[in-house]
């Protein structure tokens, strides 16, 4: 391996491993705001993947947070599982879009946080058939706002002091 793609590769370890922890962390420490909404800590590792590694490597962190995170708190195909995994699915797209116009990372941050709400509540929606849980949607909406900012934020942060390894740079 080349030294350029063993950094790579480091870095992508890394990543996911934060991604994982800061998940499992979460769930276990930080009781949920209004006793469903929980911050996305691990969203902000997403971003940082997506800044420094690029939309691929994202893509591999958010997919290893959700099966891997899910796999060591036992949760793995439960109904945690697929509620997580549609709300990082519609994320993950939200990012990809939002990465192809080249928004900033804030504005991302807050449109992946809205899209992860809008995809667990449509996973619940279906899992449970109960069609009136999209009456908590505004209220997560609202949420995922400050929540969203609060991760870019801390993103930003995190990513600009990294150099990018993603082709182009940014």
């Amino acid at each position: 391996m080349r030294i350029d793609q063993t950094r790579h590769f480091t870095y992508l370890a890394l990543l996911s491993a934060m991604a994982i922890t800061l998940n499992l962390l979460e769930t276990a420490m930080i009781p949920p705001l209004f006793g469903v909404f929980r911050i996305g800590l691990a969203n902000i590792i997403a971003l940082v993947a997506l800044k420094i590694l690029g939309v691929r490597d994202m893509v591999i962190v958010n997919v290893m947070r959700v099966v891997i995170g899910n796999l060591l708190s036992g949760r793995f195909l439960g109904s945690t599982f697929w509620i997580s995994a549609g709300g990082v699915l519609i994320s993950t797209i939200v990012l990809i879009i939002m990465d192809k116009l080249k928004s900033s990372l804030m504005f991302t941050s807050v449109l992946s946080a809205i899209g992860h709400s809008c995809g667990q509540v449509m996973v619940v929606m279906m899992f449970y058939m109960q069609p009136m849980i999209a009456t908590i949607l505004p209220y997560f909406l609202v949420l995922s706002i400050p929540t969203g900012l609060f991760t870019g934020f801390i993103a930003k942060i995190a990513s600009d002091r990294v150099k990018p390894l993603r082709k182009g740079g940014n």
